[in-house]
């Protein structure tokens, strides 16, 4: 019988961390005596980070005696106390190979149920001293788990641990976690995963998404690529600039054809390309530029605000032509038209209707039946990018309502489908937008938030939401304290001499340099937005797309990432490199 070794409990603190500072309740002790056990942790505990711990589904993490004694051998250590891994209880007992989700035990006068594996985190080696802990665990599969809390009730040293029933499909928290985590998954295993109502939604959540390439079609809701699938060429290729038309005082669309006049990979509506030129500093500036209609004809169309300040749309705007050269790299982005039909919005501000546009256009050219609403605000009828084109593509579609917004213009009488000011909460509720539609939204970051608040405000699910950013994605960079925005910038120190890494979305390239561990650790000396959790190579937060060059992996992942991406966390560049960041 398994036996309570070691309650341990400790509160949030601020822990110093690579210059940083983390808000982490990863810091346990033991407690002599007993302890109330509750429904959101034991008395005396706490999360630091509540959006990757803690609540209900994770209330107590447990870890095994056996696995403390197996890590003492394996890393040669004898300082491994209890609470260490960040466990409330250390059990003697309760194997990860032999535990299966949803089985329920009591403990002293609780009872609980087994609802996931232990989440892959970097504080777990950063708590130990071990940076790569976090994929140690899931590669060795001891990765310990989490309890839910069905009986509340007062826990002590001493108590067994007794099994009152076992979870239905017999998956054991060892085959749940490398079924979410490493490679050649069994899709039985899978089956069984997503049939154990005690799992964790975003467990459940995470399997759904990994099963959808089994079904007929993508799991509704899921924007992204399709898995698998590869881009049309690697790294950059010349393109010719066959025209260039202006569409507004500021907006003009270029024409791209390829050099030998062959045909050019079919874009899905929605995605982007990456230029680079070379201006004149001394290195090439990359940019992003979304597809502003579908490819035809063996031609792709983008179309280039200029911006103030902006170096690389000035050059477009005031020194490219027709005939001359550009390097691009291949249609990208996992903002795309979903396939399944029904209602459909196109919300966009400004240039942000160019990825939508390439969706309209989509579905004008099929005659698709859906309903349709297209939602754009502008300045005024001279910076209404696309008029009369987006309405000519609406007539074609029966189902199709057009709402325009001008913040800097009272509209016509003529003209009912234009409004002064910005789509609201109540002008969208009027426009009949039905909860189950998917809704697509490009333009600035506090427009996106806005109009996608409104929408679920219509019940429209977080999921059915899709949206594009032209800037650096929201950083994610769990327990970190927030601190002042930068803008990104060169590193600091020398200029290094290796190869050199662009990061596509912030417009900064720099040589890479080996002081860096990681292209994570040179995009943070550069203050570019990241997205990370374990940095080890296991959760794939930081997957980026590697638009040009190759990399090397510092650490070998647990399962590499799709074709044309990268993991950013355990890499580092061999040959220069263009990264999506």
């Amino acid at each position: 019988m398994a036996t309570l070794l070691s309650v341990n409990v400790g509160l949030p603190k601020d822990v110093p961390w690579q210059g940083r500072t983390v808000h982490t309740g990863a810091w346990k002790a033991p407690v002599q005596g007993s302890r109330m056990v509750r429904r959101l942790n034991v008395d005396g505990d706490g999360q630091g980070d509540l959006a990757g711990h803690g609540g209900e589904m994770r209330a107590v993490l447990v870890y095994q005696l056996q696995s403390y004694q197996y890590w003492q051998k394996q890393l040669g250590r004898d300082d491994l106390t209890f609470g260490i891994f960040g466990e409330n209880f250390t059990v003697d007992g309760l194997p990860d190979d032999e535990v299966c989700i949803g089985d329920r035990y009591r403990i002293g006068e609780a009872e609980f149920e087994v609802s996931q594996p232990r989440v892959t985190c970097y504080r777990v080696g950063m708590r130990l001293g071990e940076p790569t802990m976090a994929s140690l665990l899931v590669a060795h599969h001891r990765p310990g788990f989490y309890l839910r809390v069905i009986a509340e009730g007062r826990v002590q040293a001493g108590d067994a641990v007794t099994l009152t029933r076992k979870g239905p499909e017999q998956l054991s928290v060892a085959d749940a976690d490398a079924l979410l985590y490493l490679p050649d998954r069994d899709p039985a295993k899978l089956r069984k995963a997503l049939n154990i109502p005690a799992l964790s939604p975003g467990w459940q959540q995470s399997f759904r998404e990994l099963a959808a390439p089994e079904q007929p079609a993508q799991e509704p809701g899921q924007p992204g690529e399709q898995p698998g699938e590869e881009p049309g060429w690697p790294g950059f290729r010349p393109m010719r600039v066959t025209r260039i038309v202006p569409e507004t005082p500021t907006i003009s669309s270029l024409y791209l054809a390829a050099t030998d006049g062959t045909s050019l990979p079919e874009a899905r509506p929605g995605q982007y390309l990456s230029i680079r030129l070379v201006t004149d500093h001394a290195a090439p500036e990359v940019r992003s530029y979304s597809l502003s209609r579908a490819s035809t004809a063996g031609t792709y169309r983008i179309s280039v605000k200029r911006e103030p300040h902006g170096k690389v749309s000035d050059y477009i705007h005031a020194r490219l032509r027709p005939g001359d050269l550009v390097d691009i790299a291949s249609p990208r982005g996992t903002f795309v038209l979903q396939e399944r039909p029904g209602p459909t919005v196109l919300v966009s501000a400004g240039i942000g209707a160019t990825p939508v546009l390439a969706m309209l256009h989509q579905l004008a050219a099929t005659g698709d039946p859906r309903a349709v609403w297209w939602i754009h605000t502008a300045h005024d009828r001279a910076h209404h990018a696309f008029a009369d084109e987006t309405r000519t593509l609406l007539a074609r579609l029966p189902g199709a309502g057009e709402y325009i917004y001008y913040t800097g213009e009272t509209p016509r009488p003529d003209e009912p489908h234009i409004t002064h000011g910005r789509p609201t909460a109540a002008s969208l509720r009027a426009m009949g937008i039905p909860a189950e539609a998917d809704a697509y939204l490009c333009g600035p970051s506090a427009f996106m938030d806005d109009l996608a608040r409104f929408l679920r405000d219509l019940g429209l699910r977080p999921q059915q939401i899709h949206t594009e950013r032209f800037t650096a994605l929201p950083a994610i960079t769990p327990g970190v304290t927030a601190t002042a925005v930068i803008r990104p910038h060169q590193p600091p120190g020398p200029t290094a001499t290796g190869p050199l890494v662009t990061f596509a979305r912030s417009g900064i390239s720099t040589p890479w340099s080996p002081a860096h561990a990681t292209l994570l650790d040179l995009a943070e000396a550069c203050d570019i937005p990241t997205r990370w959790s374990c940095r080890t190579g296991v959760c794939h937060t930081c997957v980026t797309h590697l638009v040009a060059g190759d990399i090397t992996y510092t650490t070998p992942p647990l399962e590499l990432p799709e074709p044309g991406t990268v993991l950013v966390c355990c890499s580092k560049p061999t040959t220069e490199v263009v990264l999506d960041l």
